[in-house]
C-alpha cells in the first residue's frame, strides 16, 4: 500500500483535512496527532474499516478501541446514556486526555470497535489537528495509538512512518505530541467510577470533580476481555527486554556492573538526577528531572524507541514515584518490562 504523508502547515491544513477526511469516510485508515500520542483512525461505524486498524497494528481482536469525537453532541448518537459523573468529567476535561467508558447503544458502532462489549471508551482530543480532522470528517473515529502492537507509542510523525508506512492509507505529520502518554481511561458505567488506565489526567484531578474513584484496576487474566486498551497485554516495549530497578544509585550501578560482567550491553533509562550519579555509559538516556515528571512522561516513548537503534541487549529503567502523572509513567514502564523488577529491599 502506498501511504500518503502530509506535513501540516498553516497554509495547507484545511486541504489536508479535506483529503484525509475523504479517506476516513471511504473506509480507509489515517494516522493523526493528538495531545497524547499519534493515533491511527478509521470510521467507527464501519466494521471493514476498523478491521484495517487491527491488521495494520497486528493488534489482538479482543483489545477494544477508543472512539474520538470533535463535538460532545456526537456522543448521544451511539451511547445509551451519560451518567452524572461522566457529564461532570466531560465538562471539566474535554477536550483533553481523558477517555470515559459509557454504555453503548446497540448497532450504532462496529462491533470490532468494542470487541463485542456493551460499553465504549470515548474521548474528545485537545490537539487542533485532531479536532480539525474529526470536525471535517463528521464521523466518530476509532483510533488506538499509531504503532505496531506492543511497541512504544508514537509521539512524532516519524515514529508513525517507522511502524506503519505502507500499512495504512495516510499519515498527517505535525511534530511532536504534548503529554507523551496515552489518555486516562475511567469507567463511568460503574456506581463508583474506576480508573482502568492512568494517563494525562490524574486521579487527584478526577476526584476533585466527582469525589472518590477506584484507583488503577489490576491487569486482567488472559481469558478475560479487557474493557479498555492497555489492560491485558504487554505494551510499550522496545526490542531489548526492560527491567525496572528500585533502589539507590549504588544498587543501580551494581546491577549495571553485574549485567556487563555477564556480557550484556546495557541500556540505562533514568532521571537527570540519577544519570549524574551513575558511571559513564554509551547507552545512558536521561528522561528529565524527577521534579518535573511531565518532562519524563514527554520523553519516555521517544527514549524507549531510541534504544531500538542501538545494540543494547537489556535495558535498566529507574522507578519513579507514583504521584500525579508518575502513576501513568510507572504503568507504562511496568507494561514495557512485563512486570520485571529488581528491588534493593529484596537483595539486602
Amino acid at each position: 500500500m502506498k501511504t500518503k504523508i502530509w506535513q501540516i502547515t498553516k497554509e495547507s491544513e484545511i486541504q489536508i483535512y479535506l483529503e484525509a477526511a475523504k479517506m476516513l469516510q471511504a473506509g480507509e485508515t489515517v494516522a493523526f496527532p493528538t495531545e497524547t500520542v499519534y493515533g491511527i483512525g478509521a470510521d467507527a461505524t464501519n466494521e471493514a474499516a476498523v478491521a484495517k486498524i487491527y491488521e495494520a497494528k497486528g493488534r489482538p481482536s479482543d483489545n477494544p478501541l477508543i472512539v474520538h469525537i470533535a463535538d460532545q453532541a456526537q456522543v448521544h448518537s451511539f451511547v445509551k446514556e451519560i451518567p452524572p459523573n461522566a457529564k461532570k468529567l466531560m465538562k471539566q476535561f474535554w477536550p483533553g486526555p481523558l477517555t470515559i467508558i459509557l454504555p453503548l447503544q446497540a448497532n450504532r458502532l462496529a462491533r470490532n470497535v468494542t470487541a463485542g462489549l456493551d460499553s465504549v471508551g470515548v474521548r474528545m482530543p485537545e490537539h487542533p489537528v485532531a479536532l480539525g480532522l474529526l470536525a471535517v470528517a463528521g464521523i466518530p473515529v476509532a483510533a488506538p495509538s499509531a504503532n505496531r502492537s506492543g511497541k512504544p507509542s508514537p509521539t512524532s510523525g516519524e515514529h508513525v512512518e517507522e511502524d506503519l508506512n505502507g500499512r495504512i492509507a495516510g499519515i498527517i505529520s505535525a511534530g511532536k505530541t504534548g503529554v507523551g502518554l496515552e489518555s486516562t481511561v475511567i469507567d463511568c458505567t460503574l456506581e463508583v467510577p474506576a480508573i482502568l488506565r492512568p494517563g494525562g489526567v490524574s486521579q487527584a484531578e478526577i476526584e476533585a470533580v466527582i469525589g472518590p474513584v477506584i484507583s488503577e484496576v489490576q491487569p486482567l487474566e488472559q481469558k478475560e476481555a479487557p474493557k479498555a486498551p492497555g489492560m491485558k497485554y504487554t505494551h510499550y516495549a522496545p526490542k531489548a527486554p526492560v527491567v525496572i530497578i528500585e533502589g539507590d544509585a549504588t544498587f543501580f550501578q551494581q546491577q549495571i556492573d553485574n549485567a556487563k560482567a555477564r556480557g550484556e550491553e546495557v541500556g540505562i533509562l533514568v532521571s537527570d538526577e540519577l544519570s549524574k550519579q551513575l558511571g559513564a555509559s554509551t547507552h545512558k538516556l536521561a528522561l528529565g528531572s524527577r521534579e518535573h515528571l511531565e518532562e519524563v512522561a514527554y520523553q519516555l516513548y521517544q527514549q524507549l524507541r531510541n534504544f531500538d537503534h542501538t545494540s543494547v541487549t537489556i535495558i535498566y529503567a529507574e522507578a519513579f514515584a507514583k504521584e500525579g502523572i508518575g502513576t501513568a509513567i510507572m504503568n507504562r514502564l511496568d507494561k514495557a518490562a512485563g512486570g520485571h523488577y529488581m528491588r534493593q529491599s529484596e537483595e539486602d
